[in-house]
């Protein structure tokens, strides 16, 4: 069993900024798959079911995005799963919006949702899909740029990246992080240029 993690804020108030894009893959996957993510188990929502007919608990840590590492860890002893089986999710300011990167390990940088994972599972080294939400024009700070709500504009592009990103774990799920990372960790060209490989 895989368990894969949205990061993102509970409240109401939350829901539609890009602080809580990782929340939304796993509303996109249990749309999907028909899971509902309600019970509450390891301080989350979870839902367990099958995603591209492997079987999976999704989460959505109810710890507030700084203290998220909590809920993945009680999650794992919970279920006796490895950090192997683990997949997170969260927003990433230093990717433009609409664009998606996974990594089979890596620093936390500047979000620290992902840095409470780090710190609570001991390593690194685990799987994550992270959610471009970066402007040309960011807001004064990176607090003020993700918890404001999206625009129109930039809801209907995170749609679509919500609906790339829900295509990308299930990929991972059937032919592995590194054919995942071979389709999706490409650069957007200019219209009518090929894509390149990302450095």
């Amino acid at each position: 069993m895989r368990l894969i993690v949205g990061l993102g804020n509970p409240d109401p108030e939350y829901q539609w900024t890009p602080h809580n894009l990782g929340f939304m893959v796993v509303d996109e996957l249990a749309n999907r798959n028909g899971i509902r993510v309600e019970r509450p188990e390891g301080r989350a929502l979870v839902g367990r079911g099958k995603v591209a007919r492997e079987e999976v608990l999704l989460a959505k840590p109810q710890t507030y995005m700084n203290l998220s590492g909590i809920s993945v860890r009680e999650l794992l002893a919970k279920y006796e799963l490895h950090v192997d089986a683990l997949l997170v999710m969260w927003d990433e300011v230093q990717l433009p919006l609409g664009t998606i990167r996974i990594h089979a390990d890596g620093s936390a940088g500047s979000h620290n949702g992902a840095r409470s994972v780090i710190n609570a599972v001991g390593t690194q080294k685990f799987a994550r899909l992270r959610l471009g939400c970066g402007l040309e024009h960011r807001l004064s700070s990176r607090r003020e740029h993700v918890l404001r709500p999206m625009k129109k504009a930039e809801l209907e592009v995170a749609a679509e990246m919500v609906g790339e990103a829900g295509d990308a774990v299930e990929m991972i799920l059937t032919q592995g992080l590194d054919a995942a990372m071979t389709k999706y960790n490409r650069r957007k060209p200019p219209s009518g240029e090929e894509p390149e490989e990302a450095v």
